[in-house]
């Protein structure tokens, strides 16, 4: 899908002009090239604007009517390029093109109003030309205006707050001196400023326990325009901090996720569409203009004489101007029913009955739902606001799976493989071919939040504490686990220092990530750890609890969709990733070479699992190999064992320490990754980053604001 839109937006500059290209010349094919009356439809669109004018210059080239024709189709072309409301850019890096499109803008309008003046004074369609000309450039103005506003540079510019000088010093102290020096008794006292309230502290919603879809928004949007400094990297106020840590402390799961959901849309439709400069009352008034532009050109083209035109010119001209009045028709119903106009309209307000009313169920229509049967989430798509699924990739299924060919496919696929890495789509293919998508969980969302709750109220306003809790890779978990005394704590020390607090991060998460394959997939890894007491431990494994599956539902999910973002996602992922794709392919070689001299089938995961931990791992692998490999592979092995100690507490910690190592790459990943994954249908990290600021948990609230004041104290 995301191949599909990126297609379509590259082809939109240049799509319709080529269709009607194209139909055109066929029309004008079955008329003979030397008819007087044939169709100029394709003369126009198979052409350059400049060498269109340059036709309509020569004598006897073109009719004056089909000139005049000519003239009144080029500001469609200006309509055209302004685009659809609810795509200006694919990109963040489109944005960032804000001045060339700026002059792109200036050539076509330049062109266009060349091709109009040639047609002076005999153009019979001068009043319609005019207005669409006027419409055309609204619009493309519009989308030029939506991507300057989108750049991060003017995205960070326009965050910052207005210069503050604070007291005046120098004169304070001026009249200190001299108050001084003619002896009074002078001192200077700080008079705290009354706070200042919040622009929606009218907001009385904050202790009820369920939100109404209008509270949704309503809230998504104030913490929208608090939090949206996160993707500039600006810094917060704790009094901002504190606001938003309170009201997110005494929601449900459920209610946060919908507003995070409706934080990640705004943000989407801020960098994305044209959403900022339509709503504003300037913007609402060019749109108006626009629109009563179209619908004036129509009508009076409607009822002019048209005799000496073609009858194919003449629908080719209602079409275009039918499918622009069609498309502001369209913009006009987003605009009264986005989610921007509801967030921004006094419900409360007695004549907003009926609107309430209309939003209510709208928004129900809209709001993410959840499956009653397997508690996943299954909006339509139609209307769903992110792609609703957490992506999976295996390391151990995608080596067994890999190039394993007959002999007779062989040559094919070694030709094809070639070719595909030539033309650098390797990362494309595995993409489409390895990695899964599975709707996000219920109780998965919940038990990230729960996890994050919990970690928000024990930070507290303690900053030593919250830095700890933010730099956690799954060590904090483990640490504030409450441990049996029958469990050994030599093997918790040893987790937590090989395998978390001595390895880099990438190096740490393909470990866990093999680890918790090769815990999931095997079956019989209690008889190799723990052969004394096999009978009893299979014990467990059969009277596993409904929440013990949960936790190992949860460690795999996780598991593969942190593996998914390292390796496919390596920009998102490149402030944590260190060397994770040397590592990656180390371990995948030496997973693909072990599993060729073990003679392993194709799809032949469980197997793959058992095969790797009857290996004796007493011995380190660097001692017998070295460190030129970077592959974990077999130390990996030795952390399923290791956690296979910890009994029945083995997946609940291994889950935690998943959501630790989750959360901690959504607070190091750069913030303006978030913002360009939500163009690409959001990513689960998104949701987890923007919990953790509203939950207090990161660095980036480091302004104290007491609003004092000075003043002067003198004496009797």
């Amino acid at each position: 899908m995301i191949l599909l839109i990126w297609i379509s937006y590259l082809l939109a500059d240049w799509a319709a002009s080529f269709a009607v290209g194209h139909i055109s010349s066929g029309q004008g094919s079955s008329s003979g090239s030397n008819d007087k009356g044939n169709s100029f439809v394709g003369h126009f669109f198979s052409m350059d604007q400049e060498k269109v004018a340059r036709s309509t210059c020569k004598g006897g080239a073109a009719s004056d009517e089909n000139a005049e024709l000519l003239a009144f189709w080029a500001p469609f072309l200006l309509l055209h390029l302004g685009g659809p409301d609810t795509i200006t850019a694919f990109a963040l890096e489109d944005n960032a093109l804000w001045l060339r499109h700026l002059f792109g803008l200036l050539v076509q309008v330049a062109v266009t109003v060349y091709i109009f003046i040639l047609t002076l004074p005999k153009n019979g369609l001068l009043v319609p030309t005019v207005l669409m000309f006027v419409a055309g450039i609204i619009k493309y103005c519009e989308r030029t205006r939506a991507l300057f506003l989108a750049s991060l540079d003017r995205f960070r510019e326009s965050m910052r707050k207005q210069p503050d000088p604070g007291p005046n010093y120098a004169k304070l102290m001026e009249e200190y001196s001299s108050k001084k020096e003619a002896g009074l008794p002078t001192k200077i006292e700080m008079t705290p400023e009354p706070g200042k309230e919040s622009k929606l502290a009218t907001l009385s919603l904050e202790d009820k326990e369920t939100l109404t879809e209008i509270d949704v928004v309503k809230y998504a949007h104030k913490y929208f325009k608090i939090f949206r400094g996160l993707i500039v990297d600006l810094i917060f106020s704790f009094r901002e901090r504190n606001e938003s840590r309170d009201f997110f402390r005494k929601r449900s799961a459920e209610d946060a996720f919908k507003v995070i959901e409706l934080e990640l849309n705004f943000i989407y439709e801020a960098f994305f569409t044209k959403v900022v400069v339509v709503h504003t009352k300037f913007g609402c008034f060019v749109r108006v203009v626009s629109t009563c532009c179209i619908v004036g050109a129509y009508l009076f083209f409607l009822f002019m004489e048209k005799d000496h035109l073609k009858e194919f010119d003449i629908m080719v001209t209602y079409t275009l101007l039918v499918g622009g009045m069609c498309l502001d028709a369209i913009a006009f119903f987003m605009l009264i029913s986005s989610d921007w106009t509801i967030a921004t309209v006094n419900i409360n307000s007695p004549k907003s009955t009926c609107f309430k009313k209309i939003a209510k169920r709208y928004l129900q229509l809209k709001s993410s739902k959840w499956d009653s049967e397997h508690k996943v989430l299954s909006t339509h798509w139609l209307i769903r606001r992110w792609s609703e699924s957490v992506a999976k990739f295996s390391l151990i299924d995608y080596c067994v799976r890999l190039r394993r060919y007959e002999f007779k496919d062989f040559c094919i696929m070694f030709c094809i493989d070639k070719g595909v890495d030539y033309l650098g789509g390797r990362e494309l293919v595995n993409g489409l071919k390895y990695v899964k998508g599975e709707k996000l969980p219920k109780k998965l969302w919940e038990f990230i939040f729960n996890e994050l709750l919990a970690k928000s109220r024990e930070a507290a306003d303690d900053a030593e504490a919250t830095k700890n809790i933010c730099s956690a890779r799954g060590a904090y978990a483990i640490q504030n686990e409450d441990w049996e005394s029958n469990v050994d704590l030599v093997v918790i020390n040893k987790i937590t220092e090989d395998y978390i607090e001595n390895v880099a991060y990438d190096e740490s998460l393909l470990l866990w990530h093999v680890a918790t394959e090769l815990c999931y997939h095997d079956l019989t890894l209690t008889t190799i750890t723990t052969k004394n007491d096999k009978n009893d431990s299979r014990k467990e494994d059969d009277a596993k609890t409904n929440s013990e599956c949960d936790y190992q539902k949860f460690s795999k999910l996780l598991s593969d969709y942190m593996l998914y973002l390292l390796v496919m996602q390596g920009s998102m992922m490149s402030a944590v990733a260190g060397i994770a794709q040397i590592r990656y392919r180390d371990t995948c070689a030496e997973a693909e070479n072990f599993f060729i001299r073990r003679g392993l089938k194709r799809n032949g995961v469980r197997q793959a699992c058992e095969e790797i931990l009857s290996v004796d791992t007493e011995v380190k692998p660097v001692h017998v190999k070295g460190d030129r490999s970077k592959s974990v592979l077999f130390d990996a092995c030795m952390l399923a064992k290791e956690l296979e100690k910890l009994k029945g507490k083995k997946w609940k910690i291994i889950s935690k320490v998943w959501v630790e190592m989750l959360s901690y790459a959504a607070s190091h990943c750069r913030p303006d990754t978030h913002a360009q994954q939500v163009s690409r249908g959001g990513q689960l990290i998104s949701f987890v980053w923007l919990l953790m600021a509203h939950f207090g948990l990161g660095e980036q609230f480091q302004i104290n604001e007491g609003h004092a004041r000075a003043k002067l104290i003198v004496g009797k």
